[in-house]
């Protein structure tokens, strides 16, 4: 996969901001909080995760695009990403 430094700085910046996000979920966990409020950081941790993992698959699919223009793409390297991508 072909990234920019800028698209990869992106994306660590992004996962760097989730890892907080897990630590302080553990911190939230350790210090007995509320249940509610331990599900509310876990579901924003979820979508965020998933909105990452959307910016990686655009990336993947952009080259394979490029490798089906120059006659090297694989069909089921492509569904394969998807498949994990989407979980």
């Amino acid at each position: 996969m072909n990234i920019s430094d800028d698209e990869k700085r992106k994306i660590i910046n992004r996962l760097r901001r989730l890892e907080g996000q897990v630590r302080g979920l553990q911190k939230m966990i350790d210090e007995n909080r509320d249940c509610h409020d331990v599900l509310i950081l876990l579901a924003g941790i979820r979508k965020a995760l998933d909105a990452t993992g959307d910016v990686i698959l655009e990336k993947f699919l952009d080259s394979c695009q490029a490798d089906f223009r120059e006659g090297k793409g694989d069909v089921e390297e492509m569904i394969s990403a998807v498949r994990l991508a989407r979980g």
